[in-house]
């Protein structure tokens, strides 16, 4: 079977998408509207431990790069949801797939950070003794 020669993407793209959306929380808002369209209050609550001031930076940068919706309504008091976009839901088909890597192996993940914390607490090299010589 002959494996395809794609080049990879160029860093500087990833970089963008994944380090310099200034917010960690941009999977975990487009997983909360995976299923319907949402109003701020309910993402906020549904979050829970997400500043308002973290949430409003999340959906602008997500409504910036294509991948919500937002609609407002002049209502009183006025009324905006976000829903996601073709190109978000698209974008929420890698972030299930991750979510669901971490689901099946957050604790293999939390056993190798314990046996390497455990590693790093050692001495270097623990079979030389103080005072051996070389």
């Amino acid at each position: 079977m002959q494996q395809s020669k794609r080049q990879p993407i160029d860093t500087t793209v990833l970089d963008e998408l994944l380090t310099t959306r200034h917010s960690k929380w941009n999977l975990t808002v487009v997983l909360q509207l995976r299923h319907e369209t949402k109003r701020f209050s309910e993402l906020h609550r549904e979050i829970g431990v997400i500043s308002q001031k973290a949430l409003t930076l999340s959906l602008r940068t997500l409504e910036r790069d294509g991948f919500l919706l937002r609609t407002s309504y002049a209502t009183i008091p006025p009324r905006v949801e976000y829903a996601l976009t073709d190109l978000g839901k698209e974008a929420f088909k890698a972030f299930e797939a991750f979510e669901k890597f971490a689901g099946a192996h957050w604790q293999r993940v939390v056993e190798a950070r314990q046996n390497f914390d455990a590693r790093a607490s050692e001495p270097p090299f623990p079979y030389l003794q103080a005072g051996d010589s070389h």
